[in-house]
């Protein structure tokens, strides 16, 4: 039974008929399952006894903990999260707070001279970039190898993320801002105390996105850093996963048999990934008010 078309309205704007939405329910089920299964398969495997890892079972049914166990005794894992950890929440702080006062300061035209100069050379670096030889030589000379901090000085301001958070600072009242003016706020205060208050939504977006970048970071950490104890959690993914390499101490206490490889691999694939899901679902309610609020202006 086919839906009722309304006369004078556009066929694109009637209501599906039945089956068609039943297609519609079928194609975006086989999706969903399509997304999830991976996910579910690799948490699956991470807690799957050894005897079924052993025997390759498609999907466990009797469950361990003995490969997390294992991972935290070795320590390598550990270590490399709390090396990601560090850097992620170090550099998202410190990337909003040089990106939203660089913003801030490209707003005000008429205060900051040169204002206009500084974003035209900042556009042209999303679209020009020096390569992989000149910026390890950069690194290299400031005295960043082999340190943390070269995987948060040379990313700290994304040209993208700017522009964003500057078209947002452009679309707030322009009535309150003379109005704590004539009260005899200054800049920083006004930045500090009404600015900033203001733009929750597209701070917690941004940072959702620096957060992403800085937790996955992986080619830099490849090219900058060589002592593994400062390795991200993703090195070592990358180390102990796709190279298979065995990880360093991941035993059982006593004699007890180390748990079987993939179980190791699918344990530290979810270590990797759980901070970053979890986040997620908290700053969800901000993207729409925040990503299309400064990246839509007029």
């Amino acid at each position: 039974m086919t839906a009722a078309v309304s006369k004078g309205v556009p066929p694109w704007m009637n209501p599906p008929s039945l089956w068609i939405r039943g297609v519609k329910a079928l194609v975006i089920t086989l999706i969903v399952i399509t997304m999830l299964y991976p996910l579910v398969y690799v948490i699956a495997m991470s807690f799957a006894s050894p005897s079924q890892a052993r025997a390759g079972v498609v999907f466990p049914t009797e469950f361990s903990l003995d490969a997390y166990r294992a991972i935290f005794n070795g320590g390598t894992v550990t270590q490399g999260l709390q090396n990601s950890l560090f850097i992620t929440v170090t550099g998202t702080l410190l990337s909003l707070a040089a990106t939203s006062m660089l913003a801030w300061g490209l707003v005000r035209t008429r205060q900051v001279p040169g204002a206009k100069i500084v974003l035209v050379m900042i556009l042209a670096t999303m679209f020009f970039s020096a390569g992989i030889i000149p910026n390890f030589m950069l690194i290299k000379y400031l005295g960043l190898l082999d340190s943390t901090w070269s995987l948060i000085v040379p990313g700290l301001i994304s040209a993208f993320n700017m522009i964003v958070i500057r078209n947002f600072f452009q679309g707030l009242p322009e009535e309150l801002i003379e109005a704590a003016r004539i009260d005899g706020a200054g800049e920083w205060r006004i930045f500090l105390q009404i600015v900033l208050p203001l733009s929750k939504p597209v701070l917690a977006v941004m940072g959702l996105f620096y957060a992403v970048g800085y937790w996955n970071t992986y080619f830099n950490a490849l090219l900058y850093i060589n002592d593994s104890e400062k390795w991200p959690i993703q090195v070592v993914l990358q180390q102990y996963v796709l190279a298979g390499v065995q990880i360093p101490g991941a035993t059982l206490a006593g004699d007890a048999p180390p748990p079987p490889g993939v179980t190791l691999q699918m344990a530290v694939i979810v270590l990797a990934t759980l901070p970053i899901l979890v986040v997620y679902p908290f700053l969800q309610r901000y993207f729409t008010s925040g990503v299309l609020t400064g990246a839509i202006k007029g």
